[in-house]
């Protein structure tokens, strides 16, 4: 049996616990600045309480604070588990961590102040951007090292899609991120007009493709099953819903951007990619909903099936 002595299950907790604090802050902000669109006086006149400011302090503590904590909190668990083997290093999940709540105060310091790049879900300035970077490596090394030591022949489909959401997010923060600082807390993107708003929508789309989707795709894969004690429907289906969903995705971008100063072969490019991603997510959503064949009965008394169906 697995125990403390086997597994990193500290971390897990660690993140799984900011995962719920942060969710909770989260949607607080969220309920107050919706309540701000029908009562305006409740920014009361203070600069840093305004909608303007905190939408992105919203947005930023729902995706990568919740979100970012429970993908941290998953995929430490189910790697562990499937590769049967502790994690690459302690030390360096720890800071993993640590320096990803940094990240978040750091956030929900700067964004209500006025502190931002104006630019969707990737709002912080360039200092925290390079800690996100540095932490981010670190979740890399952690992550693909603990494939690597693995005493298992197979890397189960959750680790596929858990290592596409770490090497995309790396790819689309590193890249949109480029700019030119003029001071320590303001910098201006390297790219020009319609050429940073491509840029931008690449990495905005993707950050919902692969930070919100294909991450929780790999909660999906380990925990449907693991909870309706039943395999995968289709294991192969499986994989092929990994390659089309990573394959499509990336093209779809310019959907963001109809009818605007961009090519309109890049807006058709966009749109015909958005439409072909139709496979790969009811690909995905049937091999979820169909394990639970032979366990239906489940749905009416599992609140976690009913909560992993559902989502």
């Amino acid at each position: 049996m697995a125990t403390e002595t086997t597994y990193n299950y500290k971390v897990v907790r660690q993140f799984a616990i900011m995962a719920v604090v942060w969710g909770i802050v989260g949607m607080l902000v969220g309920v107050y600045i919706a309540a701000e669109l029908v009562w305006p006086q409740l920014n009361m006149d203070i600069p840093w309480l305004t909608f303007s400011r905190l939408r992105p302090l919203h947005t930023n503590a729902v995706i990568f604070a919740f979100g970012g904590c429970a993908l941290f909190s998953t995929s430490y668990y189910v790697v562990q588990r499937t590769c049967q083997t502790r994690l690459f290093s302690d030390k360096l999940a720890a800071f993993t961590f640590w320096g990803w709540q940094l990240i978040i105060v750091l956030a929900a310091i700067t964004l209500p102040l006025g502190i931002t790049t104006s630019k969707e879900y990737a709002e912080l300035e360039w200092p925290i951007d390079v800690l996100i970077t540095i932490v981010w490596v670190a979740y890399a090394i952690v992550f693909f090292g603990t494939i690597a030591k693995r005493r298992t022949k197979h890397i189960y489909v959750a680790n596929w899609f858990y290592g596409a959401f770490i090497i995309a997010i790396a790819l689309l923060h590193v890249v949109n991120s480029a700019e030119w600082p003029v001071s320590f807390w303001k910098s201006y993107s390297i790219y020009p007009g319609a050429i940073d708003a491509m840029v931008q929508w690449w990495y905005g789309h993707n950050a919902v493709g692969f930070f919100l989707t294909a991450g929780f795709l790999g909660m999906m894969y380990y925990f449907t099953p693991k909870q309706a004690g039943r395999p995968v429907y289709s294991y192969r289906l499986s994989v092929v819903h990994f390659w089309a969903l990573i394959s499509v995705y990336m093209w779809a971008g310019p959907h963001h951007l109809h009818y605007t100063a961009l090519p309109d072969w890049t807006q058709s490019l966009g749109m015909i990619f958005s439409l072909i991603l139709l496979a790969p997510s009811w690909g995905g959503m049937i091999n979820g909903i169909m394990t639970l064949s032979g366990a239906w009965y489940k749905l009416r008394e599992d609140p976690i099936l009913k909560f992993l169906i559902v989502s």
